[in-house]
């Protein structure tokens, strides 16, 4: 970030990539292949279409540097962008930080067009927020009784140093969440929890627990925190007992999916998914108890750590726990009380946070996009498929996830069973290519398929061309037909006369049926334009 006052032009500078990235080569040959640059001079006097020209060649260097796996394998040649709301709220920020940057010590006629800039940038913040499709605004549930409860936990936090421009409501279908109290504005810190507040591996270091089993090989701090959690939830002279009192007593994840929802989801690959990390949580501790009981009978009391309380404590970390930076420098799974109430959006409010204010000692949840007053104020968990979701945090995003992808494997081209190419599909409707060049399908997928049926010979002709898109399309439809087939056909509004978990496996079955129809559909219709 720097100004250069040289010719009356001041130099907007975005961050160049570095050899940490790691996708620095295949974003260095996006950059390269479409002609951007990270360094742009504004002259001190420029036309509304002259800086709208500018911040288009700014923002699509911004959202190249911002793309992460899943967002380069499925870029296309003619997408220059947005990629998703998640990248495009990111590289306006970044944007913003550098204008404001640059404000401090511009001249007088560069003030304005910077200004002119980034009313341009804030325009397009606003404007995700609306095109996304993600709702912002859910039906407040009036009828809920627990006011007294969400205010005492409120006082609770003040109390203890949370800094808050939020209240807790409860929201029809989703539970609690948190709502702004005012006008909200970019950089605004909707939250702030002292470090002190924070629930780390610090707590087990000065519990007796930790003597006690610091030097067994299955003791993870992961572990060790769980387990701690546990005992201090019954614990009446805890600091965190109101914390704790106020949480959910089931957390409702795909962890807790019973026979029946499990067998709505077989034949899926989240029923695998299901059922080993069910499996791995049991071993687990199976692998702790009664080994724990025995040996440490003082401290691990068997009316406290069953198998339903270990469940809900693993629920509770999965669902609600966040990667903080504390102001030591290290890097700590954490509870954060009051924060943990923010719900997941894929448009969210909130992107950047994790990191403790070394000077204040404070976690500081700054807004990457407006909030009004009465809104519901949503967190970003990260870029997670609906299926990570569904296990770990007991929900379905609403709207159009970018990250939801069908993943396929297949066989080298040499025939090498051992060696695997891996790729994936999502919603052809997401893609801005429906014509012959990929149908539909991500352009990576189809060039192998390609290459893999041509055995790596040239196709001289467009007859050879077309015979080769044919079995492509072919390809991809013995592969998705069966997957749909087993799928079945929707339940409709039966739905809502089932249990919370066999609801969620329909909607995650409904929304896979969706994916994998538009896969079908581009396929066809591609068959159809061969005819033409």
């Amino acid at each position: 970030m720097k100004a250069n006052m040289e010719q009356a032009k001041l130099s907007f500078c975005l961050p160049p990539l570095t050899q940490d990235d790691q996708f620095y080569a295949e974003k260095k040959n996006l950059l390269d292949a479409r002609d951007l640059r990270y360094e742009f001079e504004l002259p001190n006097s420029l036309s509304t279409d002259e800086i709208l020209k500018i911040f288009d060649q700014i923002i699509q260097t911004a959202r190249l540097i911002h793309m992460d796996e899943i967002e380069l394998y499925f870029v296309e040649d003619e997408d220059f962008g947005p990629f998703s709301p998640r990248n495009e709220i990111g590289s306006l920020n970044l944007i913003l930080r550098i204008i404001d940057t640059l404000l401090c010590t511009a001249s007088h006629q560069a003030i304005q067009v910077l200004r002119e800039l980034r009313n341009v940038t804030l325009s397009k913040v606003h404007l995700v927020g609306t095109q996304s499709g993600v709702v912002d605004h859910m039906m407040i549930d009036e009828s809920s009784n627990n006011i007294e409860e969400d205010d005492s936990l409120l006082r609770w936090a003040k109390n203890n140093g949370v800094q808050s421009k939020l209240n807790i409501g409860r929201f029809k279908g989703a539970g609690r969440g948190l709502i702004a109290s005012d006008d909200l504005s970019i950089g605004d810190a909707a939250l702030e929890i002292p470090e002190s507040l924070i629930i780390s591996e610090d707590l087990i270091f000065q519990s007796e627990m930790y003597n006690a089993v610091k030097d067994l090989e299955i003791m993870t701090s992961d572990t060790m925190l769980t387990l701690w959690t546990m005992r201090e939830r019954f614990n009446p002279d805890s600091k965190f007992k109101i914390y704790f009192d106020k949480l959910p007593e089931n957390f409702n994840t795909g962890l807790s999916f019973g026979i029946e929802a499990l067998a709505e989801l077989e034949g899926t690959l989240l029923f695998e998914e299901l059922m080993q990390s069910k499996e791995h949580l049991r071993q687990q501790y199976d692998m702790l108890f009664p080994m724990l009981f025995s040996d440490y009978p003082d401290i691990f009391k068997k009316e406290i750590y069953t198998w339903d309380r270990f469940l809900w404590a693993c629920e509770l970390f999965y669902s609600n726990s966040m990667k903080v930076v504390f102001s030591d420098g290290k890097l700590k799974t954490c509870l954060v009380p009051v924060a943990g109430l923010l719900n997941h959006s894929l448009c969210p409010h909130i992107l950047h946070y994790g990191r403790v204010d070394p000077l204040t000692k404070y976690l500081k949840f700054p807004l990457s996009r407006p909030c009004e007053r009465g809104q519901q104020c949503y967190l970003s968990y990260g870029s997670y498929s609906s299926s990570h979701f569904l296990t770990f945090y007991g929900f379905v995003p609403k709207g159009d996830n970018y990250y939801d992808f069908i993943p396929l494997d297949f066989d080298a081209p040499d025939g090498d069973g051992s060696a695997k190419s891996q790729h994936m599909v999502r919603g052809t409707w997401l893609s801005k290519s429906n014509g012959p060049c990929t149908y539909g399908l991500p352009h990576k997928l189809v060039a192998h398929l390609r290459s893999a049926l041509n055995c790596g010979d040239l196709m001289d002709s467009a007859a050879d061309r077309k015979e080769t898109d044919r079995e492509v399309l072919e390809m991809m439809l013995s592969i998705f037909n069966p997957m749909l087939e087993e799928l079945g056909a929707s339940d409709g509004p039966a739905w809502e006369i089932r249990s919370w978990d066999v609801m969620l496996a329909l909607e995650f079955k409904e929304l896979q049926r969706v994916i994998i129809s538009s896969v079908v559909a581009s396929c066809y219709s591609g068959l159809e334009l061969m005819k033409l």
